[in-house]
C-alpha cells in the first residue's frame, strides 16, 4: 500500500499539470487577497482593515473544485487508459487498500498546496498593529475545515476517476459532484421544496458543515459528518473496482 501511495505521488508531481494545478491555486487566492482592489475592502486584506485571513478560507473552496479534480483525474483513468488497471487490481492489495492508497496520496498534494499558503498568515502577523494581532486559534481551526473540505472532495474526485475511462471526464465529473455536494443542497434548500425539511435538507451539503468550522469551531458533528463522506464515496470507489472483477 506504502509502495502504491509513493507511487502516486511520484506521479503527480513528475507531471507539469500537476505544479500547474498547485501554482494556479496558490496565484489565485493571493491575487484575490492581495492584488485585486474591492470596493469596502471585500476579500483584498490590505483594504479591508481586518487582522485576519478570512478572505482565503472563503476563496479557497471555489479554487478547490477546480483543483480537487484535477489532482484526482488520473487516479484510476490513467490506468485504464494504459491498461495498467487490471494488473493493478492482481496485486496483493485488497480493493480497499488501492483506493485508501490512491485517496491518501490526494489528500497528501492537497496538504502541499495547503502549505504556501501559511505565509500569508505570516505576512498579516506582522503586518497587524500591534503585530500579532491576529486570532491564531480560529485560524487554526478554519484550516482543520479546509482541510475536512479538501479530504471530502478528494474522495468525490477518486470516486469519479474510478467511473471514467477519460481523465477530462473524470475531470468534469468531479467538478460536478464537488459543486453539488459543496452548494447543491443549500440552493436546493432554499427553494423551499421540502418545507419545514428544508434546515435538514441544507445541512446535507458540505457548505453547511464548512461554514461552521471556518469560524474557527470545531464541531463533532461537522467532522463526523466529514468523515462520513469522505467513507461513502470510497466505498463507492470500492464497489466500482470490485465490479470489474465480476
Amino acid at each position: 500500500m506504502l509502495t502504491l501511495y509513493l507511487k502516486e505521488i511520484r506521479s503527480f508531481l513528475s507531471s507539469l499539470i500537476g505544479y500547474i494545478a498547485i501554482g494556479v491555486f496558490i496565484t489565485l487566492i493571493g491575487v484575490f487577497m492581495w492584488v485585486i482592489p474591492t470596493e469596502g475592502g471585500g476579500y483584498n486584506i490590505l483594504d479591508n482593515g481586518f487582522s485576519n485571513i478570512d478572505p482565503l478560507f472563503f476563496i479557497a473552496p471555489w479554487v478547490y473544485l477546480f483543483l480537487i479534480p484535477a489532482i484526482t483525474m488520473r487516479s484510476f483513468s490513467e490506468e485504464k487508459k494504459n491498461g495498467t488497471i487490471e494488473l493493478l487490481l492482481t496485486r496483493p492489495l485488497t480493493d480497499l487498500q488501492i483506493v485508501l492508497a490512491k485517496y491518501f496520496a490526494g489528500f497528501t498534494l492537497v496538504i502541499v498546496s495547503l502549505l504556501p499558503t501559511l505565509i500569508y498568515y505570516y505576512s498579516v502577523h506582522v503586518l497587524g498593529a500591534p503585530k500579532g494581532n491576529i486570532d491564531t486559534g480560529g485560524m487554526w481551526g478554519s484550516y482543520i475545515g479546509l482541510l475536512f473540505l479538501g479530504a471530502g472532495f478528494v474522495s468525490i474526485g477518486i470516486f469519479a476517476s474510478s467511473i471514467a475511462e477519460n481523465q477530462v471526464i473524470a475531470f468534469i465529473i468531479a467538478m460536478l459532484l464537488c459543486f453539488f455536494c459543496y452548494i447543491g443542497f443549500e440552493y436546493i434548500a432554499q427553494s423551499g421544496v421540502f418545507g419545514k425539511y428544508d434546515a435538514l435538507f441544507k445541512s446535507l451539503g458540505i457548505n453547511h458543515h464548512y461554514t461552521s468550522m471556518s469560524r474557527g469551531v470545531v464541531d463533532t458533528r461537522d467532522i463526523i459528518y466529514f468523515i462520513s463522506v469522505i467513507a461513502l464515496f470510497n466505498l463507492f470507489t470500492k464497489l466500482v473496482l470490485q465490479s470489474r472483477k465480476w
